[in-house]
């Protein structure tokens, strides 16, 4: 039990970074702190954040899986980490990204992804 919760907390963790590196350069060009930044030097500055996501990621799902006596299979790990990933870059999207808003089909998809959830843990 403690090997789940645990890799689902770093797979959040990771996450974070995941979203940041993925779209925090958006974030900064709207700040008009890199409106001159050619692509390649995005694209390294992002590939910088996600060195941390790999490093908080890969153990997770070395904690995780039951290959290694985690707790889940990798269907399961997959399902989990899409999950996760959609919640924190909606609250992500929301609160640094104040264009953003959250409207009901948004929340009619995150059913749909509960239910998936659901159905991969089904036996």
């Amino acid at each position: 039990m403690k090997s789940g919760i645990f890799t689902i907390l770093l797979l959040c963790c990771s996450n974070v970074f995941m979203t940041f590196a993925w779209y925090g350069n958006l974030k900064l060009k709207e700040m008009h702190i890199s409106t001159d930044w050619p692509l390649f030097l995005v694209i390294v500055a992002s590939w910088g954040i996600a060195f941390f996501e790999y490093c908080i990621a890969v153990p997770a799902n070395v904690i995780g899986s039951r290959i290694n006596g985690g707790p889940f299979t990798l269907m399961q790990l997959k399902i989990i980490q899409e999950a996760i990933s959609l919640t924190v870059f909606t609250v992500i999207a929301t609160t640094v990204f104040n264009n953003e808003a959250l409207h009901w089909n948004h929340i009619v998809a995150f059913v749909c992804i509960i239910a998936a959830v659901f159905f991969a843990f089904l036996k």
